[in-house]
């Protein structure tokens, strides 16, 4: 399929779809954890932000042109003028942070391939994994669209996260606010 008609079919859908190199996959519901997590991720961030950034949830699109992937993350942060994609838009080609919040079906891919398209961004500075199963948030930062090296660091229960690109600090008692974790 071609990325136009990719975004035809997209117009005309009720359920969103990713796009890689030509074919296209559905994006799977959530649970009701993922939702809530990322609902007090986007009010946690988005009360902290400040001058030009803004950050957006799962609707909105994220187009990785060098290797033709169009998918839509937990939440984006973008800074500046946000810049559409040439062929698309409604997709955004600068996020500076993007977060996944990971669930079975999706970590594998969160983790690898997605990531791996994700840093052929030129602007991200920090892509954030976010646990369901447990207090736990990963965000992995480089200083420069020229950087081949990238950070980690981790948070845990009773910690906080840290997203330097935007000078952002969330507790994970506001990420994880309401959250039942599974026994076990």
């Amino acid at each position: 399929m071609t990325y136009a008609d990719y975004l035809a079919a997209e117009e005309a859908s009720e359920t969103k779809h990713g796009f890689l190199r030509g074919e296209v996959f559905a994006m799977a519901g959530t649970t009701f954890e993922h939702a809530l997590i990322a609902s007090n991720l986007l009010r946690a961030i988005g009360d902290r932000l400040a001058g030009p950034c803004v950050v957006v949830g799962s609707d909105a699109r994220v187009r990785i042109v060098e290797t033709e992937r169009a998918t839509y993350p937990d939440l984006m942060i973008v800074c500046g003028p946000r810049q559409a994609a040439s062929d698309d838009r409604h997709a955004t080609v600068n996020p500076t942070v993007l977060v996944e919040v990971l669930s079975e079906s999706t970590e594998r891919d969160d983790r690898g391939e997605k990531f791996a398209h994700y840093r052929q961004l030129p602007s991200l500075r920090e892509y954030v994994l976010v646990s369901q199963k447990e207090a736990r948030v990963e965000v992995f930062t480089r200083d420069s669209a020229e950087a081949r090296e990238w950070r980690f660091a981790e948070a845990t229960a009773g910690g906080s996260v840290r997203l330097h690109s935007v000078d952002v600090t969330v507790s994970l008692e506001d990420v994880y606010r309401g959250v039942a974790f599974a026994a076990g």
